[in-house]
């Protein structure tokens, strides 16, 4: 089977230009999802520097909530720069991408505290993750279809796969240069100013990342698209117009970019803020943990993308997504078990109950100046510490564990600090362990073997998506076509999974609650896949009406 290239009437790429290609564009596309998850990986340490409050469920959640904020705006970039990609070509369209994601994320650097500036420290963290959504936008609707396009039929799901496998990358990466900063600078210093140094060093990799994409010819499909005349005239309103292309929108972001982008943030960012969060893990420990198994994981990527090319690429998708319908809970419950055994077997043995009126929590009631009360003062503590409790309607505010009662200090209603601090102490003594976790080698090795199955239904669902969705649409709006629906399920399926799952944790109490959200968009997702993938793409845009 030919190459696009060759179809297009052009000279079929030599293997060097070919590995150029894949070379520079997975360069490319790690840096810029570097820039844009380094922000996901210093969670712990961004919450309390722009977002501080004292409450540390409320810190956390601004933090996915501007996370949020960045991949709200991707659609926007996918509009905008799918329009320049279609109307100017591929190369120079993502040329300036990774040039506004690098110059956004070392911004975030240079941002002063709140402590120091107030309110305007937010504010610019706000403006800088918007400008990196829309850069976010275009570059990765262009770097898969640069390299689809100059890729032969029969290699394109293994050749787009390293596309995919440099999302990873990116996460991988963030990861990597946090532990060597982490190790070359003392933990108080990395925690006052160190935390800023992996944000600079995106201009480092912004230079080396334009140096590479600079040696870059156009794409051949799109250099014949223009020779001929036949490029489009508005390539947003055609995607909508071009015919049988709404049906391949929504399967697009329902069937294949709602499935992959909720379990590849469940995989990695729910299970890095769970090992961190109510399992209460070292730190620095579940970063080796996840710099490892995300290391690993890379490798599923290339061989779903190879296999892709043999079997489809519908079959992948679907049973990845199936699979992770059966293991999502068993998973994290393996999780837990792993990374804080004696949480789950102080809960069994004396479970916490809590009494009162009013008992419901509102994460959000010191941002909006709301009262909360009492009673969610408590649930808010007992499901910041990871600990499950049994609820029951009472007048008085009452908590027990294994059926004694725990004396609620008037101290505890008006004090968060001492409000957390006492609920552990009392709490210790019925078995339960806040100490920072440090487990041993078996359970650590449960903990990146499990980490792997989820790599391993990630690799499944998003291989060969480069290749599918780039076979999908007509090469005249391919850009705007893929990059929309890819993005707005990205940006708003993906993007918000962290806040959601958050919110709804901290409003039931349950640590695993949040992944009903992951469950119920990939449940919708395989419905959509089975029915709307085609299996042979190709075939099927050239049938259509």
């Amino acid at each position: 089977m030919a190459s696009e290239a060759a179809i297009a009437g052009q000279r079929e790429p030599t293997d060097k230009e070919i590995r150029l290609v894949i070379g520079a564009s997975s360069a490319g596309t790690i840096f810029e999802w570097y820039d844009f998850f380094i922000y996901g990986t210093l969670f712990y340490i961004i919450g309390p520097t722009f977002f501080p409050s004292g409450n540390e469920t409320l810190e956390i959640l601004m933090v996915w909530a501007t996370f949020a904020i960045g991949f709200g705006f991707r659609p926007v970039g996918a509009v905008l720069f799918g329009f320049l990609g279609d109307k100017l070509g591929r190369k120079y369209t993502f040329l300036v991408t990774v040039t506004l994601m690098g110059i956004a994320t070392a911004g975030v650097g240079l941002i002063p505290s709140a402590e120091s500036i107030g309110l305007w420290a937010p504010a610019i963290v706000i403006f800088l993750r918007v400008l990196q959504g829309l850069a976010l936008g275009g570059e990765y609707g262009g770097a898969a279809i640069y390299v689809a396009e100059h890729a032969p039929t029969e290699k394109r799901g293994y050749y787009t796969s390293y596309i995919q496998a440099s999302v990873a990358g990116g996460f991988v990466l963030s990861i990597g240069v946090v532990l060597a900063c982490r190790f070359l600078i003392p933990e108080a210093e990395f925690n006052a100013w160190g935390w800023r140094v992996p944000f600079l060093l995106s201009i480092i990799l912004l230079g080396i990342s334009l140096w590479m994409r600079l040696k870059l010819n156009e794409s051949p499909v799109f250099q014949a698209m223009k020779a001929a005349g036949e490029t489009a005239g508005n390539p947003f309103v055609e995607s909508f117009t071009y015919p049988g292309n709404k049906k391949r929108i929504f399967v697009a972001l329902f069937g294949i970019t709602g499935v992959l982008t909720t379990i590849w943030y469940t995989a990695f960012f729910s299970g890095m803020s769970f090992l961190r969060g109510p399992m209460n893990m070292e730190a620095l420990t579940v970063d080796l943990i996840l710099f490892f198994a995300g290391l690993i994981a890379m490798s599923f990527y290339l061989m779903v993308g190879k296999w892709s090319d043999k079997v489809g690429r519908k079959k992948p998708i679907v049973v990845g997504a199936l699979l992770s319908l059966l293991l999502l809970f068993p998973a994290f419950w393996g999780l837990g078990h792993f990374a804080n055994p004696g949480l789950s077997q102080a809960a069994e043995a004396n479970p916490v109950r809590v009494e009162g009126s009013a008992c419901s929590t509102d994460p959000f009631a010191e941002l909006f100046n709301r009262e909360q009360s009492d009673c969610g003062k408590i649930l808010e503590t007992l499901t910041s510490a990871g600990v499950a409790y049994d609820l029951a309607d009472s007048d008085g505010l009452k908590m027990s564990a294994g059926g004694n009662e725990i004396a609620i200090d008037t101290a505890w209603l008006s004090d968060g600090a001492a409000r957390s601090a006492g609920i552990r102490e009392a709490l210790s003594n019925y078995g339960y362990d806040f100490a920072k976790q440090q487990p041993g080698v078996g359970s650590i090795l449960g903990i990146v073997a499990i980490l792997l199955v989820l790599g391993i239904l990630s690799a499944l669902t998003y291989g060969s998506v480069a290749a599918l969705l780039s076979e999908m649409f007509p090469p005249k709006i391919r850009y705007s076509s893929m990059s929309i629906p890819y993005h707005i399920g990205a940006g708003y399926l993906g993007g918000f999974l962290p806040l959601i799952a958050g919110y709804i944790v901290a409003r039931s109490g349950d640590i695993y609650a949040g992944l009903w959200y992951t469950w119920v968009v990939v449940a919708f997702g395989v419905i959509v896949a089975w029915w709307g993938i085609p299996n042979d793409p190709e075939a099927a845009l050239d049938e259509a009406p």
